[in-house]
Order: structure tokens, then C-alpha cells, then sequence
């Protein structure tokens, strides 16, 4: 009987090797699949924007910000995005991260910066409480592919009421990464007439959110009546800058 289970214990940490080497091995051909047989876009982009350094470059250059400029982080995460345009710019940065967490963390982290003000919420096109699935910097309220079973109730704002009371009337920059949280807060932006009061917008559109090409066409469509894109890899980053 001992021999039985032992050989049955061998068998089974076996496969656990073979699927693992199988997952190693599989995963190159997988993206050179989606690169060069179907020649998925969005892999393509993905490509593009790293052969291009655009986390070190595109997403920091703007000559445009003083120490005066008034800068929106939605999605901060760890204050990465944050603590590079403060060393670049030294402008004035409103986090918006309603993971406690990664608001504490984050409140952590700038604890001795006066110029920056870290929030326990986040924003978007109504008042209300979601569940935000624990998915680290994926995190997010209305991915269809995240379970929300172990979800964290989270504090949720509307864009404008927050504007009123920060007593804001004019953003040199909002980056955008919420997760798909993006499309309703922009529709609402857009709807309300309060796009123009931002000077830049660098957001990330994702894919995963039901009618997303069609929706972010919308949203290009409306912001190009009063903003011009200076550069885009689609559904990675792209930036608009106020004409």
C-alpha cells in the first residue's frame, strides 16, 4: 500500500512539473502566435509602446507642467506614476486609489509632500459604494473576467461633486487607469461639458469592457472637438492635450 501511494504521490508532482514546463515553453510561441500569425493589434501595440520606452518617456513628457500645475492621478496604485512627475514637475498630485491598501500606501509614501493629496475613493459618472476585485494593479469594478466574490467594498464618486468640493476648476493632466472603469467617467465627462477643463488627458482604454472599440471611438470622436491626440498605442496609452 505504501509503494501505491508513493507511486501515486510521484505521478502527480510529475505532471505538476510537465504542465509547468509545458506553460514555460508554450508561452513565446503564444505571443509569437499572436504577433505574427494572427497579428493581434493589441499585441502589437503592446510591442510598439515598450520598443518605444513609453513608460519612461511618452507617459513623463510634459514640458507643459509648473510647480503650480494641478495634476489627477486616477488609479494610483503605488504612486509610481506620481512620484515621477513630482521629481520631474513638482506639481500639485490628487491621488484617487479607493483600495485601502494601495491608499495607504500611497498615503505612506507622501506622507511628508505637501503637493500631494492622497484619496481614499475613486472617481466616475455617480455617488455610490462597488465591489473592487482584489487584483493588484488590475483591480478592478466592472471586469467581466475578475470573480468579485472576495471583492472589497470600495467608495465611489462623482466626478463633478469631487471638482465642487476640491474647489477645482481646471486640471493640467488626469491620468487615467481604472480598469475599465474609464468609459462611464469619460461618457460623463463628456455629457456634462466639463471636458475642456482638463488640458491633457493620458489614459488607458481596456479592451475587456463589452463594446469597447465602439466605445472608445465615441468618446475620441467627442474629445477631438476640443483636444488633439499627440500620440496612441490603441488600448495601451494614448494622450490628448487641449487645442
Amino acid at each position: 500500500m505504501k509503494n501505491i501511494y508513493s507511486l501515486i504521490y510521484n505521478l502527480f508532482f510529475l505532471m505538476k512539473r510537465i504542465a509547468k514546463l509545458i506553460k514555460q515553453i508554450a508561452k513565446p510561441f503564444s505571443k509569437f502566435y499572436k504577433l505574427y500569425i494572427v497579428k493581434d493589434e493589441f499585441t502589437i501595440q503592446v510591442k510598439k509602446w515598450r520598443a518605444d520606452g513609453g513608460d519612461h518617456n511618452l507617459r513623463l513628457d510634459y514640458p507643459e507642467l509648473t510647480s503650480s500645475s494641478i495634476v489627477f492621478d486616477l488609479g494610483g496604485y503605488l504612486g509610481e506614476f506620481t512620484a515621477a512627475i513630482i521629481e520631474r514637475y513638482n506639481c500639485k498630485v490628487y491621488i484617487f486609489e479607493p483600495h485601502p491598501e494601495y491608499f495607504s500606501k500611497c498615503a505612506e509614501r507622501f506622507s511628508a509632500y505637501e503637493n500631494v493629496m492622497v484619496l481614499n475613493y475613486g472617481l466616475a459618472d455617480k455617488n455610490c459604494e462597488l465591489l473592487l476585485s482584489n487584483r493588484s494593479d488590475g483591480s478592478s469594478f466592472i471586469n467581466p473576467n475578475h470573480s468579485q466574490k472576495d471583492g472589497i467594498k470600495c467608495d465611489i464618486r462623482d466626478f463633478s461633486s469631487v471638482l465642487n468640493g476640491l474647489d477645482i476648476t481646471s486640471i493640467d493632466l488626469m491620468k487615467i487607469n481604472i480598469e475599465g472603469g474609464e468609459f462611464p467617467l469619460m461618457e460623463h465627462i463628456i455629457s456634462s461639458g466639463k471636458q475642456a477643463i482638463i488640458k491633457q488627458y493620458q489614459i488607458q482604454f481596456h479592451n475587456f469592457i463589452e463594446n469597447a472599440v465602439d466605445r472608445r471611438i465615441q468618446i475620441s470622436r467627442a474629445l477631438s472637438e476640443t483636444h488633439v491626440r499627440t500620440w496612441c498605442y490603441t488600448f495601451v496609452w494614448e494622450n490628448w492635450r487641449k487645442t
